[in-house]
């Protein structure tokens, strides 16, 4: 130890935080940078299609309810959104899955902004104390993004969590597969490459597995939402836009349909 580390009493400095300049700079240097040749990114026609997802709760109204049948057996569902949205934005779907008899549980956090070691830390929490609570092993439908942290709690979690669902979410091929990896930059700070956690997307978890995907996703590539063969148990094809998959009625009912399938 040094003389000024025994004089204050610290053996070492914390790191210096990079200031908002640098921050900044950072962004800017993630977003030019180029999408790798081999990366894959849906068509330009679905990525404009997904704009007229934002009018679908009026198309809700005067319509009747959806037909929900009741499931066999009441499950504990964890929802989880997609990059840059609200857990609000799931509460249609959260309200079908009550009316089928299940318990929907938000994550406990607001938007989410991308990943990092303390959104990690509450996630393993947060399931940790539903799962306390109900006493019995807890489902996590994961939109977009947010199946691609569900798949990681339970690679983390297997004693806690029964199932995984995804809708939509890039865990296969390479994250630029996606029409929104440069937004990432901007708002997370860091490449999609080097997140600040230790993942492997593409290992399927010790747990069972779906993938719902869409040819229409007009966000992340079919193909990494998808996956391949030993990345996911199996994979469900659902005709919607990539936001349009809390919505819509063909993905909520296969989601009543796998949570039954257990």
């Amino acid at each position: 130890m040094n003389e000024q580390a025994a004089t204050t009493g610290q053996v070492g400095a914390a790191p210096a935080q990079p200031t908002w300049r640098e921050r900044i700079a950072r962004r800017y240097e993630l977003i030019r940078a180029p999408r790798p040749p081999d990366a894959r990114k849906p068509p330009l026609r679905w990525l404009v299609a997904e704009l007229g997802e934002l009018a679908e709760p009026l198309r809700r109204i005067g319509k009747p309810p959806l037909d929900i049948a009741r499931a066999r057996e009441r499950k504990i569902v964890i929802l989880l959104p997609g990059f840059g949205t609200h857990p609000i934005r799931m509460k249609y779907m959260a309200r079908q899955l009550e009316r089928a008899g299940h318990k929907a549980k938000r994550w406990g956090l607001g938007f989410n902004l991308g990943a990092s070691a303390e959104l990690f830390e509450h996630l393993s929490n947060r399931v940790q104390a539903v799962h306390e609570r109900y006493g019995k092993p807890v489902a996590l439908v994961g939109w977009s993004l947010g199946g691609v942290y569900a798949r990681e709690l339970a690679k983390r979690h297997p004693e806690m969590i029964s199932k995984v669902i995804t809708m939509g979410s890039p865990f296969s091929g390479s994250p630029y597969d996606n029409n929104a990896w440069r937004i990432y930059h901007l708002v997370a700070g860091h490449s999609v490459e080097e997140p600040p956690v230790e993942v492997d997307t593409a290992a399927k978890p010790p747990v069972e597995t779906v993938a719902l995907w869409s040819p229409r996703d007009g966000i992340v590539s079919p193909r990494a939402s998808c996956g391949r063969p030993g990345e996911r148990d199996r994979a469900v094809a659902i005709r919607c836009s990539h936001v349009g998959f809390p919505n819509a009625p063909d993905c909520i009912r296969t989601v009543l349909k796998e949570l039954d399938a257990d």
